[in-house]
């Protein structure tokens, strides 16, 4: 068994966030079918740009905050306790439309990293249209 503490990892800014990547090739916790990283996005971010995952699919679990998801051109709330699924190829970025830090728990299958995601520049966040359940 290994144990880890996120704060072991260190963490990354790219645009709109900062990753630390848990669960991956090279880190203590590399697990063999899927990676894990935990995303912070500060009030008002969105994650730039749009992208999506050609070989696999992205689960997010919101811990702290909320926001919007952005998929395929529908956009829908989020907050604590929410889950999101990016289905294989699906075109998404995440909004923090609120007045604290987003904190969001991300899990991959099969395991991937920032190298293997396929930007869309020409996506934009407010193009989508606003669903709500």
């Amino acid at each position: 068994m290994k144990i880890s503490h996120e704060t072991d990892v260190p963490e990354k800014e790219v645009p709109g966030r900062f990753l630390r990547w848990v669960s991956a090739e090279g880190v203590e916790l590399d697990a063999k079918y899927l990676s894990c990283c935990i995303m912070r996005v500060l009030p008002g971010e969105t994650v730039q740009p749009a992208h999506s995952h050609p070989d696999g699919e992205e689960l997010l679990y919101f811990i702290h905050g909320e926001g919007k998801v952005y998929v395929d051109g529908e956009i829908r709330p989020v907050r604590a306790g929410s889950l999101a699924l990016f289905e294989q190829g699906s075109i998404h970025m995440v909004r923090n439309s609120g007045k604290e830090e987003m904190k969001v728990v991300c899990f991959f299958a099969p395991r991937t990293k920032l190298s293997e995601y396929v930007f869309h520049e020409d996506v934009d966040f407010d193009s989508g249209t606003e669903i709500t359940d």
